[in-house]
């Protein structure tokens, strides 16, 4: 007897981790320097309660550069868990890329492997979808896949090319989440 799969394409938020929904650490290595940002929980709680599947899709070359291990990035996002947990609300799924910026990987953002891979395990479509990140390598991917893009501008320095245009400038999570359900 044949499983019926579910072939309707589900709209995903992407979401950049460091500077999007937690300040960035630079290299965090150890679980208790981790936190969400405030309004981090309610506004994907939002944008779950409308449909949306959420994904994290992080760079940590502070693996490959020997700062912490696999295991170490594990309990962080594990706490990343637990924090979202305690707002009510869960992750569909964490995607990052462990290579140093020089390996030239096709996981590491701007490419787009690690958004290919989410695509495919958890039936996504891009055209219904959006990428959320404080950097210009997060729009870039973002418009390379078709996803419409929202940049979040805390105000800390890393803002993105201009040139590269996202859809949407955000004060924050919260800003992003209500644009985008104001859109939809």
């Amino acid at each position: 007897m044949a499983i019926a799969r579910d072939l309707t394409l589900g709209r995903a938020i992407f979401l950049d981790r460091d500077g999007t929904i937690a300040p960035d650490v630079p290299y965090c290595s150890r679980a208790e320097d981790f936190h969400l940002y405030p309004e981090a929980g309610s506004a994907i709680k939002l944008l779950k309660n409308k449909g949306f599947k959420v994904v994290v899709i992080t760079n940590q070359s502070g693996i490959a550069r020997g700062y912490f291990t696999e295991e170490t990035l594990g309990k962080i996002h594990n706490k990343l868990r637990s924090e979202l947990k305690k707002c009510g609300v869960e992750l569909d799924a964490i995607y990052y890329c462990p290579h140093h910026p020089d390996d030239r990987c096709d996981c590491r953002k701007p490419e787009t492997a690690l958004f290919l891979r989410a695509k495919k395990d958890i039936n996504l479509d891009f055209a219904q979808s959006y990428v959320i990140g404080d950097m210009g390598l997060d729009i870039s991917a973002g418009k390379k896949i078709g996803c419409k893009t929202v940049l979040i501008n805390h105000g800390n320095g890393n803002s993105a090319d201009p040139a590269l245009k996202p859809d949407y400038t955000a004060a924050d999570m919260l800003d992003a989440a209500k644009w985008i359900l104001s859109n939809n």
